[in-house]
């Protein structure tokens, strides 16, 4: 069961309204890489984990993350507070207050009148927060390495948000924040290395031949070698006829079928098979005067019905 102590995991201290950097605030409350989003990925995690090292750790990070949370959507509210008692008094000039309410160009006008000034489960954009920003797949190794992934990306959008606000309360919680996001970053590695192997994920291992084979499909200028395709770790490839049909077939597709498939698939194609000797006259054509019109062919059929043609 979860309790609530009424008291946030670190003060904060606004220092004035800001409604502009209230709804920047918002990607880390309902944006793919803010607290909910962190908060369910391990939840969610740890209810199918079986190792109880793992699923304690993930239980006390996803936790936490809910307190982060809330530290984030209480600075929301702090910002928006004087702003949203203009907006429910209706003590200025509407055009007045929908200025200052947009900031700098900001869309805080949005989640004033919509939300009332509270923090609302949307991105900075307005953007819903939804599901789909869980990408757990249920392989421990697979999840670690996503969740590692998740706290950089959170770090560097808490760097983003304290390089645009002077007010120090604000940096100061949003610097508690990103820390924290790299402590977490910390004990996913430490967890992921804990499990050997751990690489590659999951179980099947892969085929010989192409395990260490580094294809150079983008060739040109630009083209470098290094750790990532050196001939110390991969079978380095830049040839095409060794990058393809690497099966020793022909490399198309084909499927067997049993006789009435194939019959039903040949009926199919001659139904819709295109004739290469005709030039139709296209709507993009009718819409040209006439001495730019390109000779067509104009078929008709004879009277033993063979196709007979004349230009025009």
């Amino acid at each position: 069961m979860f309790t609530h102590n009424k008291r946030l995991q670190y003060t904060v201290r606004v220092s004035e309204p800001d409604p502009a950097l209230a709804n920047l605030l918002l990607e880390q409350f309902g944006g793919p890489q803010g607290e909910l989003a962190a908060a369910m990925r391990y939840f969610t995690q740890a209810l199918a984990e079986e190792d109880p090292g793992r699923k304690d750790m993930l239980l006390d990070i996803a936790t936490e993350e809910l307190s982060h949370l809330e530290v984030i959507g209480s600075l929301v509210g702090m910002l928006n507070k004087g702003a949203k008692g203009r907006l429910a008094e209706g003590v200025e000039e509407e055009g007045e207050l929908f200025r200052s309410l947009q900031g700098a160009g900001n869309d805080s006008h949005l989640t004033q009148v919509l939300y009332g000034g509270g923090p609302a489960l949307v991105n900075s954009g307005g953007q819903l927060w939804n599901a789909g920003y869980i990408d757990s797949i249920g392989e421990p190794t697979a999840d670690l390495r996503s969740n590692i992934a998740a706290e950089a990306r959170a770090k560097i959008i808490y760097e983003r948000l304290i390089n645009v606000t002077p007010d120090p309360g604000v940096r100061d919680a949003l610097t508690f924040l990103m820390t924290r996001e790299m402590a977490h970053l910390k004990s996913f590695e430490k967890a992921l290395h804990a499990i050997e192997p751990n690489f590659p994920p999951g179980k099947l291992p892969g085929m010989p031949a192409f395990q260490e084979m580094y294809v150079n499909a983008s060739q040109g200028e630009g083209d470098l070698r290094g750790p990532w395709n050196s001939d110390d770790n991969f079978d380095y490839v830049d040839d095409p006829a060794m990058f393809t049909a690497v099966d020793g077939g022909d490399g198309s597709a084909t499927v067997e079928l049993d006789p009435a498939e194939e019959r039903l698939v040949d009926a199919m194609a001659a139904r819709t098979a295109s004739d290469p000797s005709t030039n139709p006259v296209t709507g993009v054509e009718l819409g040209k005067s006439p001495d730019t019109m390109p000779r067509t062919t104009k078929v008709s059929l004879s009277a033993d019905g063979a196709a007979e043609g004349r230009a025009h």
